[in-house]
């Protein structure tokens, strides 16, 4: 059988509370949701699905594809069943292999012993049926394929994603601590905007929001500026398939939508940066930057949402200061944006007390490991019918 169309397990990994978004957006390309988890899922697929789901998919940051699993008890018995999968089948001899894992097993007090004898059951298997066997290394731009042991349980799968998803490819000015790419998409999600109303980013930095909210506005394939993926190292893995894939994806894209996407920062060299990334990623000509304080953030008439993430004051002395800029974020959705939903994403819920406006809706979010929340206030000018 071809490998690229054998189903199995495929698991999606993503950060923790980003799940439901996740489950989504499978949902929506036609995929099963087998199982969930606290970070991820588990669907069903082929190689060849994985190829849709790494291109496609905004919230994910990894694509496993499960080759076998198996019962092991120590390194030696995992080599072992390991080295009786049929590797040479999935990478050529003259290929570069590299193996991460997640391993909580009594037996290996030292993670990178298991992905050495992972590795060695690889390559020794490819160099017994071959005559040769591939390089390997830390590298993850080739093969890449992990190994999740807990206990007795072994699977190891091939990492269709190689690089984390979240590396979109137009990232390449960064201003203070920037979003990572799949927690935008998730707030995004979040809001519910669609393109049809505006998106107003005040505070924008790096322009990480504008950016992710031009992608989704036009439905363009979150990984269409990646030119690398693991699963283009898969022994078999055929260009013409790969291209009249992305030919698909990219039939489905708009070439515009009604909504505006406005991205205004006060400092300069934050809407320099947000304006190159904005340009990398091809969607500069659908955001409109300003340099400018968010309280004079341009917003044209009409509906849509109004996001903000805010400084958490994490360095000592600025609590004073900040607990007057969520004020004036309060007194800046009441006095400006009417007829807006306003949303303010913060790891300081003492801060958002300032606000002074009741939240509608609370959703839980991680910054890295700092505990977030999205806050949404519904905005309106007296009493609404």
């Amino acid at each position: 059988m071809d490998i690229f169309s054998r189903k199995s397990t495929i698991s999606l990994t993503c950060p923790k509370r980003i799940t439901p978004f996740l489950k989504e957006e499978v949902k929506a390309l036609g995929y099963p949701i087998k199982r969930t988890r606290k970070a991820g899922l588990e669907t069903e697929g082929t190689l060849k699905d994985s190829m849709e789901l790494v291109l496609s998919l905004r919230t994910a940051h990894r694509v496993h594809y499960l080759v076998d699993e198996f019962r092991a008890g120590d390194a030696d018995e995992m080599y072992k069943k390991a080295n009786a999968i049929h590797w040479e089948n999935y990478i050529e001899p003259s290929g570069y292999v590299s193996i991460t894992s997640f391993i909580d097993n009594p037996t290996i007090d030292n993670t990178q012993f298991a992905n050495l004898r992972c590795k060695d059951a690889v390559v020794d298997r490819i160099r017994t049926k071959k005559g040769s066997r591939p390089d390997s290394g830390p590298s993850l731009d080739h093969t890449v394929l992990f190994l999740f042991w807990r206990n007795t349980n072994c699977r190891i799968f091939i990492d269709a994603s190689g690089e984390s998803l979240s590396r979109r490819g137009y990232r390449s000015e960064s201003h203070s601590a920037p979003l990572q790419e799949t927690l935008a998409a998730s707030i995004i999600k979040a809001t519910e905007w669609d393109g049809s109303g505006h998106f107003i980013n005040p505070m924008c930095g790096s322009g990480t929001l504008a950016i992710e909210a031009a992608m989704a506005g036009l439905n363009r394939p979150a990984g269409s500026l990646r030119p690398n993926f693991g699963i283009k190292h898969v022994k078999g893995f055929a260009d013409q398939s790969w291209e009249q894939l992305r030919s698909k994806l990219n039939q489905q894209r708009k070439k515009d939508f009604p909504g505006k996407i406005i991205a205004t920062d006060r400092d300069p060299y934050a809407i320099q940066a947000a304006k190159k990334n904005a340009k990398t990623a091809g969607v500069d000509h659908l955001i409109q930057f300003e340099v400018c304080d968010f309280q004079e953030t341009p917003l044209p008439p009409g509906n849509g949402v109004v996001v903000l993430n805010p400084p958490y004051g994490e360095r000592l002395g600025e609590k004073e200061e900040l607990e007057s800029l969520y004020s004036s974020i309060g007194d800046f959705f009441k006095n400006k944006c009417t007829d807006y939903t306003g949303y303010v994403f913060t790891g300081n819920l003492d801060l958002a007390k300032k606000v002074g406006l009741r939240a509608s809706r609370r959703f839980p979010f991680f910054n890295s490991t700092i505990d977030c929340r999205l806050l949404k206030y519904e905005l309106y000018d007296g009493s609404r019918e």
